[in-house]
């Protein structure tokens, strides 16, 4: 039998850096343990992005991270075991530095360190620190829901331009950006955000919503892991974004098997990010899927990763209008009921 791994490559670049295949483990609780950033690497995973150190607790250190991960019933028991206790304390920044260092000396994949907030505030300094820890790269998780309704778009476009040109002049190593889909033209603010300084788009983040208790009349947190279908947006914009911008794009949010890494590489995407697909399936499930992807590739008669990047882009097929509104009345249209 042929050994696939010898004649198939899997490599490809994020942000400056070769990785042995498109798999990187998205920013989750998952990441605080070291143990299981070893697991990651040795059942597959090319990097990961560790969790976010947020902007309240650099203002302020909290006592103890949301459960938002037990709500989910989706949730393997293999995953479970990855989370030796699910309310445990959230880092500190200072002790988010020093698992910088500790996860850069017990593994050989590149660490993303990850910041999620909305002001300069302290960002700047411990972006900083977190260079100096050893981070390989900064992912700007910006998770900012403008309530105000006298908060212009324009404003809120400004403050993300903001942030990252201040990151950006502070620090030498790559800086990526994680964003949601909600602007009103996405592929300019695309080009903006590239133009701020950004190395690399990641598409997109996961707004959650809250949801009513109707006995007790409070707001409650919400939490549902992410399937398959959520994959098409991101698609998408990818797809679209590919060619017209420098930043390197990352797809993450809905990958949960090996033809879906296949259709991010073939959208545009330099990698695959995941979380929920390791909290449903286990860690090792990414073996799997570098085994999946091996034999597809092979079927396919795919010599490379690279070699499918952005081929299904709008830029490359046929159609590019099925991007568009063209497409909108056929979609519609397409459906019949029964």
């Amino acid at each position: 039998m042929i050994d696939l791994s010898k004649t198939i490559d899997l490599s490809t670049t994020y942000l400056g850096m070769k990785l042995k295949n498109p798999l990187v483990a998205s920013s989750s609780p998952m990441c605080q343990d070291v143990g299981n950033i070893r697991r990651l690497e040795d059942a597959g995973a090319a990097a990961v992005v560790l969790q976010s150190l947020f902007e309240e607790q650099i203002e302020q250190e909290s006592d103890e991270l949301d459960r938002f991960i037990t709500e989910s019933a989706d949730i393997s028991a293999e995953a479970t075991s990855h989370f030796p206790d699910l309310l445990y304390k959230v880092m500190g920044p200072d002790a988010y530095l020093a698992h910088i260092a500790k996860c850069k000396q017990a593994v050989k994949i590149p660490i993303i360190a990850s910041l999620n907030g909305t002001t300069k505030g302290g960002w700047i300094q411990y972006a900083k620190q977190m260079q100096q820890a050893g981070a390989d790269a900064l992912e700007l998780n910006i998770y900012y829901i403008p309530v105000d309704p006298n908060t212009t778009g324009e404003q809120v476009e400004q403050k993300y331009l903001d942030l990252i040109a201040a990151v950006k002049s502070e620090v030498k190593i790559p800086v990526a950006v994680k964003i949601g889909p909600y602007f009103s033209s996405m592929g300019h603010m695309a080009q903006k955000l590239n133009a701020a300084g950004a190395d690399g788009l990641v598409l997109f983040n996961r707004f959650y919503q809250p949801d009513y208790d109707l006995e007790s009349l409070e707001v409650v947190p919400n939490l549902i892991l992410s399937n398959s279908h959520e994959l098409l947006l991101r698609l998408h914009w990818i797809a679209v974004l590919y060619g017209n911008v420098d930043a390197d794009l990352a797809l993450t949010g809905g990958v949960h098997s090996a033809t879906d890494v296949v259709k991010a590489m073939m959208a545009g995407a330099k990698v695959a990010m995941m979380t929920s697909a390791l909290l449903k399936r286990g860690i090792t499930f990414l073996d799997t899927l570098c085994t999946e992807l091996l034999i597809w590739m092979g079927e396919h008669e795919y010599d490379s990763i690279k070699q499918m990047q952005g081929s299904m882009s709008r830029n490359s097929v046929p159609q590019p209008k099925a991007f568009e509104r063209a497409n909108y009345m056929k979609v519609l249209s397409s459906y019949a009921s029964r």
